[in-house]
């Protein structure tokens, strides 16, 4: 019988879903085999019965491991990280280490995703005679001050949680890729994030799966 981390591993979602990004560069730093099957958007699927059966909620990411279904992105890597190498310090085990990161999971999806999308499609999934300038600029305004927080936190500091790259920088990351690479609009400059942002993109998973150009 073949062991859990034996079975084969398939990830469904578009490539430039940033929630699947996130996922794909975790697989990435934990060395992991799997593939990756197009879901979302113009690829459809998502409605059809096969896939609710998977995953109701009809979004992306759902990972299937054998027999064993998952979906919402940070349970996904908080599972790879725990299947497949649970002594990784991409997900540290000390309670306030990892209480620490839990909350900069829960801020980039309850907080941080919902102020920056109106932004991100605004101004990348939206023709420019389409666009409301005025709008856009309050909205991205709102994603600022969200920003500075994190800018805050991040004095002194190499990485989300101190010296250690966690899952915190892998989602934090995907979302700052998407703030950086946003034009048209006024942002203020934020020196700490900017930092720490520019020590991510050179590692090959942020390369590979979330620096190819906004779509």
């Amino acid at each position: 019988m073949q062991s859990q981390d034996a079975q084969p591993l398939r990830i469904w979602g578009r490539a430039n879903s940033v929630n699947v990004q996130k996922v794909l560069w975790c697989c990435h730093e934990l060395g992991i085999d799997y593939e990756r099957l197009d879901a979302g958007m113009q690829f459809g699927r998502t409605q059809d019965a096969d896939y609710l059966a998977m995953n109701p909620n009809a979004r992306v990411p759902t990972l299937v491991h054998g027999d064993f279904v998952l979906w919402e992105s940070n349970s996904i890597m908080r599972y790879l990280v725990l299947q497949f190498d649970p002594n990784s310090t991409l997900y540290p085990g000390k309670p306030q280490v990892r209480g620490s990161l839990e909350r900069w999971l829960d801020w980039s999806l309850s907080t941080l995703q919902p102020a920056e999308r109106p932004v991100f499609w605004g101004l990348v999934r939206t023709p420019p005679d389409q666009r409301d300038m005025a709008a856009l600029q309050q909205a991205t305004d709102a994603v600022a001050a969200l920003w500075q927080i994190l800018d805050a936190h991040l004095t002194g500091r190499t990485f989300a949680e101190g010296d250690q790259f966690t899952l915190a920088d892998i989602t934090l990351g995907t979302y700052a890729r998407r703030w950086f690479g946003v034009e048209g609009v006024r942002k203020p400059t934020l020196p700490h994030l900017e930092r720490w942002y520019a020590g991510l993109v050179g590692r090959a998973g942020f390369q590979r799966f979330v620096a190819p150009p906004l779509s």
